[in-house]
């Protein structure tokens, strides 16, 4: 990974981008010191639903209808006197 300072950045924007789109990753400094770095983006691409579907599966809440009975089911204004 090339480093190059905030200048070099400044005054090359163009072909650093140009190089970080081909793949290569430069990192940024600033006063000498890593400051971020500059890469290719990450492209988006479709998957098939076996790749997600565990993702997507609803999971069940077996403590649900026991938890469901201990709400107060009373209806009351919170900001009436009491």
């Amino acid at each position: 990974m090339d480093a190059l300072g905030l200048r070099e950045l400044r005054q090359n924007a163009s072909d650093l981008v140009r190089r970080a789109e081909a793949g290569e990753h430069l990192v940024i400094t600033v006063s000498g010191r890593p400051a971020a770095v500059l890469g290719p983006a990450e492209r988006d691409y479709w998957r098939r639903y076996d790749e997600v579907a565990e993702v997507l599966s609803v999971r069940s809440d077996d403590d649900w209808t026991a938890d469901r009975e201990l709400v107060d089911h009373a209806l009351r204004d919170p900001w009436e006197n009491q």
